[in-house]
């Protein structure tokens, strides 16, 4: 079977790239006093915790043996009362850190969801401000999964991670203070096997990032792939494809596991590594704590001390796997953030340059002074395309597949920039306007119709949020709308599943043409508008249409007679340029590519 599309990994930059972080940060500024908060929450905690060995030593060492100096006459508080008071300090103090610890997760809690919501907001308004080339030379999926996934992968790295990370950094210091009060030489003997620990980790670094991000380039491939397929489906079916798609579903999913078991089986290298160090390290401590147990005296260990020893050893090797485990999720999350950093860092080809103004309210005069266009190096789309339209006129844009005419109405939109030459509208070059103001009076109605999911009401009004039902009714008989529609039993209320399923596609043109018109634009643009449109539909569509257009610029890409013929002025393009132009009548008196068009479309 040949290699499938979706079975070719992006290719990131290998090297993992500390850079990340203080970008990263910038996602955590706005939350940094909830945060501290946080921190001095976990903080308390750790500190409050780390005194119970040293208390069990007092107990050991101090209070069971003045306990046990006294007569048995003695009174109970004199000869308990040290027990029972640091008996009831050791209560009170594991209650107060489960306490501060529930404090710190539901806080955490709620700054990692904010944080997903600022990660994603951000990248949803880098996607809608990406030109059209982006999305067209990419699956969708793989854009959806940094969208989804990855940002969730993110947002605990950025909250709980690098609280742990801070929280540990401080019980490992605190632990070595007592540590070292306690007894240096023990404190020593624990140190010893960390050379191991760190060697293991650095060898594994390289490994564990390029592992997790083979993981990752494999769920892509694979989120892409269903994504294709579920709106593909209905193609799927009536090709009877469905062997040949199960069969690339399982190799990519058979793909994505194998690389998600070799790189959590890289990852399970360093946990257990940590695990049994600790044993030695305990191990170690006891060997060399019993070898200089003695009466206290001459720096020799105490029964106290050692125990008081073993519950800090313990807890300084939690830290140590919390600190392997956030290096593992480091490792790991930054294969996910060169992902999203790519997203972010992609050029935006069409924005507003400094100094950019509204477009006032137009009257629709259009300019095009010897524009050349191509959306790659050296193969040119539109080749010194001149003309100009004034207030009011209907130009039809005529042709053969590919010669570059739903190109020219896409650069009077923005959509793209020409490489060379000026688009005038009103005398007004648009590389000096807003983006936004240009196309709130240029309506587009597609070839390809969407609608979105919610009522049809919502999808007529989508491009006009203050008008009224009224208005989106009257826009829907304008086009021929109103009768289907309310043969639905809910009418305008009626609700759409994604693009308008269990509508007919001249449905949903229909609907599509009712909400452009709706937002009253002062130049129309239909790009082959009426295609899926019955030829009855279509003459009760052209009266609604023929009123409408009254004093509008339209500009009408179509290939039915019925739609053009009555236009005021019609181009002929072929391989990027206008060859033909003038009315129907005229171009039909030049018996040239036009009335051969014509004639074969009869």
């Amino acid at each position: 079977m040949a290699r499938n599309k979706y079975d070719e990994d992006e290719q990131i930059e290998r090297k993992l790239n500390l850079k990340i972080i203080p970008r990263m940060m910038k996602w955590i500024k706005p939350y940094t006093g909830w945060m501290a908060l946080s921190c001095l929450l976990m903080l308390l905690a750790s500190g409050i915790g780390l005194l119970s060995p040293y208390l069990i030593r007092m107990a050991i060492d101090v209070a069971i043996p003045a306990a046990k100096a006294l007569p048995e006459s003695a009174a109970f508080m004199e000869k308990y009362g040290m027990l029972l008071k640091i008996s009831i300090f050791l209560l009170v103090s594991t209650l107060v850190v489960r306490v501060l610890l529930a404090m710190k997760l539901k806080l955490m809690t709620r700054v990692a969801q904010k944080i997903i919501v600022s990660i994603r907001k951000e990248i949803f308004t880098k996607l809608q401000a990406l030109p059209f080339t982006y999305f067209d030379s990419r699956p969708h999926g793989k854009i959806l999964i940094r969208v989804v996934n990855y940002v969730n992968s993110l947002s605990d790295l950025l909250s709980n991670g690098i609280i742990q990370l801070i929280s540990d950094l401080f019980t490992l210091v605190v632990i070595i203070c007592f540590m070292l009060a306690i007894d240096v030489r023990l404190t020593l003997v624990c140190m010893a096997v960390l050379p191991v620990l760190f060697i293991v980790l650095f060898s594994m670094k390289k490994k564990q990032h390029e592992a997790w991000k083979q993981e990752s380039y494999k769920r892509s491939n694979l989120t892409a792939y269903l994504s294709e397929s579920l709106n593909g489906m209905k193609i799927t079916q009536s090709f009877a494809r469905e062997n040949v798609n199960q069969g690339i579903f399982n190799s990519l999913c058979d793909k994505c596991k194998k690389a998600w078991i070799r790189a959590v089986n890289i990852n399970n290298i360093i946990w257990p590594v940590v695990d049994n160090l600790s044993t030695i390290g305990v191990a170690l401590v006891y060997c060399a704590g019993i070898a200089w147990l003695g009466d206290g005296m001459g720096g020799t260990v105490t029964v106290g001390t050692l125990v008081a020893f073993a519950g800090y050893i313990w807890r300084f090797w939690f830290p140590i796997q919390n600190l392997g485990n956030f290096y593992n999720t480091m490792v790991t999350t930054g294969a996910y953030v060169e992902r999203i950093f790519e997203l972010l860092d992609e050029p935006e080809e069409i924005t507003d340059k400094e100094g950019a103004e509204d477009l006032p309210p137009i009257r629709g005069h259009v300019q095009f002074e010897h524009v050349n266009f191509s959306y790659e190096k050296d193969n040119p789309v539109l080749k010194d395309v001149d003309f100009t339209i004034t207030p009011g006129m209907s130009v039809a844009i005529v042709g053969p597949t590919g010669a570059g005419k739903t190109t020219i109405v896409n650069l009077l939109s923005r959509f793209y920039n020409p490489d060379e030459g000026r688009i005038l509208i009103d005398g007004i070059d648009i590389q000096n306007l807003k983006i936004k103001s240009i196309r709130k009076q240029v309506g587009v109605m597609l070839q390809d119709s969407f609608l979105f999911s919610g009522t049809i009401m919502e999808n007529i009004r989508y491009g006009r949020l203050d008008a009224s039902d009224e208005e989106c009714m009257q826009a829907a008989k304008t086009v021929q709308a109103h009768d289907f529609i309310m043969a639905f039993p809910d009418g305008y209320n009626t609700k759409l599943t994604a693009n308008g399923g269990g509508l007919s596609q001249g449905q949903k043109q229909l609907i599509s043409f009712a909400r452009v018109l709706l937002s009253n634009p002062r130049i129309l643009i239909l790009d082959e508008a009426t295609s899926s449109v019955d030829t009855q539909t279509e003459k009760a569509l052209q009266k609604g249409l023929d009123e409408l257009l009254k004093g509008r610029t339209s500009f009408i890409i179509a290939h039915r007679l019925s739609t053009i013929r009555n236009s005021d002025l019609i181009f002929y393009v072929d391989h990027g340029q206008i060859v033909e132009r003038g009315n129907h009548v005229s171009l039909i008196a030049q018996d040239g590519s036009y009335a051969a068009m014509i004639r074969n479309n009869e």
